[in-house]
């Protein structure tokens, strides 16, 4: 167990004594498990978290003065993923004693890579209305049904499961939330091919997995609540654009041997969440528009000042956000705002690179222009408004919230699940 070796108070202080931490122990050449396992023990993956699970206790401001030693050091920041933004901390929040210490730390120190079960065919935006069941069978519970939009299913060693314990009460009220072993007969994990050839989603079939009772979170029925939970820490993530892309963790994903200057290396090639696409941003879309010529065209530099615009916007809004969840707000509306502005730079982006290079544009392979990204763009742009929650939902959710709209009618709330049509 790790020494509580707590800061002082206020983010000064963490400050400085995480940095004393780096300046002795940041090395690259390390493995990325040694780097992971090192910075879980020293408490500052993630500071927050309690004392002894790979945190210090400390207050949620915390996290970002870390990040910001972090990135001062060059230093690789803790695992990312499903396990650690929205995961764990819903075990810590929800779970018991014994369930925090078995799960927790392996997430912490990367050993552990966690996906997400919780769309299915028919239950996307409802997500109330999942059909996978979950049937006791002793101390413990039967899973059938089928996942589908699962990211990273096909090397995570669990997955945090929505599915109905009982069918005679309303949808809400029915669900129970699991930690699932994935390493288990009865799932089977299908990659999904996309339009633009890869395969980033995964559907899961469940027949016959088992989940134990260490492996319900919350109390049996009590599922909606902490799929809310986890929902929560998602939007206030995406909203404080604090989801940076990382190494995936866990043995199955074949990184924990791998040297940490290496992956940081390797980092630094990958597309960010922010822009959408390599040639999405307004800088790199004027300078392609210099590049052909077309940066006085005045019709042509009002849509690229719009794209900038946007892009300012979801920043001092991401900043907002990202102060808020750092003095231990919820996430309010605005990562709705911050979603819906993403979704419009993601196709203001691609249209806007279609209309600088014309029809060449439209060329495929290393060759063509932007070696083919434009055609990489079009395709995969029709994920945006749909992967992450429907956009549909989230201005629902401006309407009620922001806007005072009246809150769409739900006939189906007191109407037990067994009786609503298939």
């Amino acid at each position: 167990m790790p020494a509580d070796t707590r800061a002082g108070d206020g983010p000064g202080a963490a400050g400085a004594e995480v940095r004393a931490w780096l300046d002795a122990h940041w090395d690259p050449a390390q493995t990325l498990g040694q780097w992971w396992s090192a910075l879980a023990e020293s408490g500052w993956a993630f500071p927050a978290w309690p004392v002894g699970l790979g945190g210090r206790g400390l207050g949620p401001s915390s996290a970002g003065v870390v990040r910001d030693e972090l990135d001062r050091a060059g230093a690789l920041g803790p695992p990312t993923g499903v396990a650690a933004w929205m995961g764990a901390p819903v075990v810590l929040e929800f779970g018991d004693d014994q369930q925090r210490g078995r799960l927790v730390p392996p997430v912490a120190r990367g050993d552990e890579l966690w996906c997400q079960l919780f769309s299915e065919p028919a239950a996307g935006s409802d997500l109330a209305g999942v059909r996978t069941r979950a049937t006791r069978d002793g101390d413990g519970w039967i899973v059938e049904g089928q996942k589908i939009w699962t990211s990273t299913a096909t090397v995570a060693e669990r997955g945090i499961l929505l599915a109905r314990t009982d069918w005679d009460v309303p949808k809400h009220r029915g669900l129970s939330f699991f930690i699932l072993p994935m390493d288990q007969p009865g799932v089977e994990v299908r990659p999904i091919r996309q339009l633009n050839g890869e395969s980033h989603f995964n559907e899961v079939f469940l027949d016959g997995a088992r989940a134990d009772r260490a492996d319900l979170i919350g109390g049996e029925g009590n599922g909606w609540a902490v799929a809310l939970a986890v929902l929560g820490h998602e939007r206030t993530m995406a909203a404080a654009g604090t989801m940076r892309p990382g190494p995936d963790a866990g043995s199955k994903a074949g990184n924990l041997d791998t040297p940490v200057g290496d992956v940081l290396e390797r980092l630094s090639e990958l597309v960010s969440i922010e822009p959408p696409f390599p040639i999405g941003s307004a800088p790199e879309l004027i300078g392609l528009a210099q590049r052909r010529a077309r940066a006085a065209e005045p019709v042509l530099r009002q849509d690229l000042t719009r794209l900038w615009s946007l892009g300012e916007c979801s920043r001092l809004t991401a900043l907002r956000s990202r102060a808020a969840a750092e003095l231990g707000r919820t996430p309010g509306p605005e990562s709705s705002v911050g979603y819906l502005a993403g979704v419009a730079r993601a196709r203001l982006s691609r249209d806007l690179v279609f209309d600088v290079l014309g029809s060449a544009g439209a060329l495929d392979g290393p060759a063509a222009p932007e070696a083919g990204e434009p055609v990489n763009m079009a395709l995969s742009s029709l994920a945006h408004g749909i992967q992450g929650g429907a956009e549909q939902i989230q201005r629902n959710i401006i309407g009620e919230r922001i806007l005072g709209l009246p809150r769409e009618p739900q006939v189906d709330r007191d109407v037990p699940f067994r009786e609503l049509p298939a």
